[in-house]
């Protein structure tokens, strides 16, 4: 196993493999989450990139943070976790310092994914045949095939979870081996120091996507056994992964996790596009196959405040938020685009708004509607406050939705579904 490092100095490394040809492996392996770029990816391609890399006698894996470089000022709760592990944001790479296929052969690549099993976008378009494997939480599409070099796909409430639980042997080494002593790595101080730092990057995207392991609808024994292991790094004493009091006391869970979701919460210096833009996710159904047929796009923006907290923000007019709604959806060429918020105001809830950018869209909305108002709990936002039917905001319909048990993870594969029988209907007309 190569020399241990911190997380910052493996970052440094990656970044100086990434820009140096002579220096990268052939081929140079990337790990990289899914578009969304939410902490549970940002933090699962992190952590899945240092392991793997001190895993193997292979070079340097690259992690590569899935969003640009801009983007990450949308997203103040990955700071304060990378601060928590002393790193900087200028430290990850992302989309923007990926070299252009003139500079980086797809060939000379392959690519790990985790927290999707399919790659999407641009990404997909030029390495999509290049997926070696993957860890993921969502849905099996089936893309990954089962000779992969890593291929785990299960139920878990993160998918850092399941990267915990997978490279737990190989954390436990780090954690025992003595190292060359560069950089102060080699003693013991020095271990319990960068795994620490690890363990906060690990703990908290889980504890975000599990409210801190309360919710039964999300929270897995993955997700129980990964917390126990980032626990005990922080807590353990000198040469022992057994808490004692005095240690223990050093961290509290419930305050960390309450610091990192007040951070990711907090969306009052954002625009209306730069909100549905920091958690944003899309999938294109069907493939053009005859003369007037189409792929068509979905989108997708979470967003962690109520409509009526996004309306208040916009002046309190429905109108105004709608024609954001509107504006980005049209910037990002979508067919059909859904926000979906949540709130924990007067206890957990969930809402969800569709608008259709074209007619087949509109159309997928309502089979949508017709299909899943029952199992979603589906009820009119409002009195129809944030409802349209044509005009310059074109179709959208909002509702409150009853069932919070199921999120994006569980609604944008319905969505799809709907998408992908209008595109097939528009390939038989």
């Amino acid at each position: 196993m190569p020399p241990r490092h911190s997380l910052r100095a493996f970052l440094q490394e990656a970044r100086s493999v990434l820009k140096a040809p002579a220096r990268r492996p052939n081929p140079l392996t990337f790990v990289v989450g899914n578009e969304s770029a939410d902490l549970d990816s940002l933090c699962s391609a992190l952590l899945f990139a240092y392991f793997r890399t001190h895993a193997t006698q292979k070079l340097t894996c690259i992690p590569l943070c899935n969003l640009p470089r801009a983007d990450l000022a949308l997203r103040p709760e990955f700071e304060a976790v990378l601060s928590a592990a002393h790193v900087r944001p200028d430290d990850v790479i992302t989309r923007d310092e990926l070299p252009d296929s003139n500079n980086l052969r797809p060939e000379d690549t392959e690519w790990l994914l985790v927290d999707h099993n399919a790659m999407t976008g641009e990404l997909a378009r030029v390495y999509g045949d290049r997926i070696v494997g993957c860890i993921d939480h969502h849905d099996d599409e089936k893309t990954v095939g089962a000779n992969a070099d890593i291929r785990v796909v299960e139920k878990s409430g993160s998918c850092t979870s399941l990267v915990m639980v997978h490279c737990a042997d190989i954390w436990h080494t780090l954690s025992t081996q003595t190292g060359d002593g560069s950089n102060g790595e080699g003693n013991p101080e020095a271990r319990r120091r960068l795994d620490a730092e690890l363990a906060h990057l690990a703990l908290a995207p889980i504890l975000i996507d599990t409210t801190n392991l309360g919710d039964v609808h999300k929270t897995t024994k993955y997700d129980e056994d990964a917390v126990a292991i980032a626990e005990a790094k922080i807590n353990r004493d000198t040469g022992s992964s057994r808490r004692s009091s005095t240690s223990a006391s050093r961290f509290d869970r419930t305050t960390f996790f309450k610091k990192i979701a007040h951070m990711k919460e907090d969306i009052s210096q954002m625009t209306i596009l730069d909100i549905f833009r920091k958690d944003y996710k899309e999938w294109v159904e069907g493939a053009a196959t005859g003369e007037g047929s189409k792929a068509l796009k979905l989108g997708t923006a979470s967003v962690p405040q109520s409509f009526a907290y996004l309306v208040d923000k916009v002046g309190g007019d429905a109108a105004t938020f709608a024609d954001g709604v509107t504006r980005f959806g049209t910037l990002q060429g979508v067919d059909l685009m859904v926000v979906l918020t949540t709130s924990t105001m007067d206890g957990f809830s969930r809402e969800l708004l569709l608008w259709g950018g074209t007619d087949q869209g509109v159309s997928a909305a309502k089979a949508f509607a017709d299909a899943q108002a029952e199992k979603l709990k589906l009820s009119c936002y409002r009195d129809g406050m944030l409802d349209f039917d044509e005009g310059i905001l074109g179709w959208m319909r909002c509702w409150t939705q009853g069932a919070v048990d199921n999120s994006r993870k569980q609604i944008a594969p319905m969505l799809r579904d709907a998408l992908r029988e209008q595109a097939n209907e528009s390939a038989k007309g």
